[in-house]
């Protein structure tokens, strides 16, 4: 029982952090309290405190597994039987119930609850959980030709926490949208539609989705481009589409002349499906207006209300901030591809040799990084070649990879030195005229015998080896050759390898993204590309790049810069 005289939440202290909890607390509509990693709560708010009969004093620092969770005879629950315990310690979103708590005076308070991580300040983890106490049974809900009742408070609260933890996980628009159709049907509605307008204020229909059971049927028919969003019209998508207001519809919103070609399409869309109840809400950012969603009941019973557009537009302002934030990401990979792909080179045409290039961005970081290939025809005739990686994954190692590369060129052109001369030259510049800290390289030139063979020479600074492929399945590695990497500030000599390569052989130069993950060696990946490699030795060059950037390169993880060269069958000519 709360000690009399006093008030709830009087025991809580009254740090910064414990006064910003309280307060987001209070403006739950249900009983929460937060708890820290070890589960001990932390703050509580005014609803807990009376629904557990408890004081803050009595709740705040106590492991809350220990204080409250009990089964349901009021015995004490181990850990492992626990499915709030097991629901904390997976770290992850979760809701259950019924479930029961033990209130101040010993009896037991059946509940229904939901947690979900929370940041409770000074750089520390916890956990919210918001708890509400049903006021009827289960099972006494409406039959299925009965009016649907709104979500209690806790089950709206329960849906907004899924739809943020769902919305703000992925930076794809298009997953967005998927999500978000799965979280309010049917669980609101039976259909759902969504509009956006793009970057050219055009309106596009996205979405048009009805759940037939438990299996959501997308309406492509309806879907694509609309009509231009009118400036005075007073009709419901309109409005919204304008970021005025949300707004309940009908079939008979739209029986009228339409006055825009978007209420036409309205018009369509209601004969079309049979709604007979929407409700629409703007999708806004904090910037702009982003689209429309609408949510449409045809077969699930009971109309839209005045008092379902609050919870629409709590969803809507959600989604909206999710959607503008997946743009915007995307629109900045899109720039920063396009730089890169700006960055790289063309590949040179060289008779009687065949070269084919990939590049495939990280997928986080912007979507742009150091790694680099190149290749170029240089004033004796031979041929250069090389592939690099400066640290980093974002725009400064990208200028710091097109400084180096542009260094790099004018060395070679300039100076008739074997490459570990032109590299030597290179270290010693980078640091003191460049913005790259580390960088590593391989850096070949090749020319043709006057046997006519083609000889490759070679120097290697702290990269992963070239690989050579004979026409019939041998692979190895060229080992030889390799230096300290750039940027070291180390100045010991570097060597030059040289081989003869074989007719109708493959040459692939890569960056280390190729061969590295998480969980996996360094040797294991470098046999793994040797191995696949071998196997696709006979595969035309372009087929046998793609096959292999397939087979090895670990999804999601780094970049990687690739470069394959294959030499001509014996007996064809062409010279380097």
């Amino acid at each position: 029982m709360r000690p009399e005289g006093t008030e709830p939440g009087h025991e809580q202290s009254r740090t910064p952090s414990s006064t910003r909890l309280r307060t987001a607390l209070e403006a739950i509509g249900a009983g929460a309290y937060v708890v820290d990693e070890q589960g001990r709560i932390v703050a509580v708010n005014t609803r807990a405190e009376h629904l557990l009969d408890r004081s803050a004093g009595d709740l705040v620092g106590h492991d809350a597994h220990d204080l409250l969770h009990r089964g349901p005879q009021g015995q004490q629950l181990s850990a492992t039987q626990c499915s709030m315990r097991q629901a904390f310690h997976a770290g992850r979103p979760a809701q259950g119930g019924p479930e029961y708590f033990e209130r101040g005076g010993g009896s037991l308070l059946p509940v229904s609850w939901t947690m979900t991580p929370y940041d409770i300040g000074d750089r520390r983890a916890g956990t919210l959980v918001v708890f509400h106490a049903p006021d009827r049974a289960p099972g006494t809900g409406p039959g299925p030709e009965q009016a649907a009742e709104p979500l209690t408070e806790f089950e709206r609260l329960a849906l907004l926490a899924e739809t943020t933890t769902q919305l703000t996980s992925t930076f794809d628009v298009d997953e967005a949208v998927r999500r978000l159709t799965a979280l309010v049907l049917p669980r609101l509605a039976d259909w759902v539609v969504v509009d956006l307008i793009t970057e050219r204020d055009e309106v596009w229909r996205t979405a048009v989705v009805q759940a037939d059971g438990d299996t959501l049927v997308h309406h492509e028919d309806l879907e694509g481009p609309m009509p231009p969003i009118p400036e005075e019209s007073p009709m419901p998508l309109s409005r919204a589409l304008r970021g005025v207001a949300s707004a309940l519809a009908g079939p008979e919103t739209y029986r009228g002349v339409p006055d825009s070609g978007i209420a036409a399409e309205q018009h369509r869309l209601f004969e079309t499906t049979g709604i007979h109840s929407a409700a629409i809400a703007p999708l806004r950012s904090t910037r702009d207006v982003l689209g429309a969603l609408t949510l449409g009941r045809a077969r699930k019973p009971g109309d839209f209300t005045v008092a379902d557009l609050p919870l629409l537009e709590d969803i809507a302002r959600r989604a909206g901030l999710a959607l503008d934030n997946a743009r915007l990401y995307q629109r900045q990979r899109k720039v920063a591809e396009t730089m890169q792909n700006h960055l790289l080179p063309q590949m040179p045409q060289v008779p009687g040799l065949q070269m084919t290039v990939r590049y495939l961005p990280a997928p986080d970081a912007s979507q742009v990084g150091g790694d680099w290939y190149d290749a170029f025809t240089l004033p004796d005739g031979a041929t250069a070649l090389a592939v690099g990686d400066v640290v980093g994954h974002d725009l400064e190692a990208a200028a710091g990879m097109a400084q180096l590369r542009n260094m790099l060129r004018a060395y070679a052109w300039s100076q008739q030195d074997p490459p570990s001369r032109i590299v030597d030259r290179l270290d010693e510049a980078v640091t003191p005229i460049t913005d790259v800290t580390m960088a590593t390289l391989v850096l070949a030139r090749l020319t043709r015998t006057d046997a006519g063979h083609r000889q490759l020479s070679w120097t290697n600074a702290g990269h992963p080896p070239p690989l050579l492929v004979t026409r019939d399945g041998l692979a190895h590695y060229l080992t030889d050759g390799h230096g300290l990497l750039l940027g070291t500030g180390v100045h010991s000599p570097r060597t030059d390898a040289t081989v003869l390569l074989p007719p109708g052989c493959t040459l692939l130069l890569y960056t280390d993204g190729l061969v590295e993950a998480p969980g996996r060696t360094l040797d294991d990946g470098l046999n793994w590309l040797r191995q696949h490699a071998a196997a696709l030795a006979h595969r035309p060059l372009p087929s046998f790049t793609d096959q292999l950037l397939h087979r090895v390169h670990p999804p999601g993880l780094d970049d990687v810069a690739l470069l394959a060269l294959r030499t001509p069958a014996r007996g064809d000519t062409g010279s380097p």
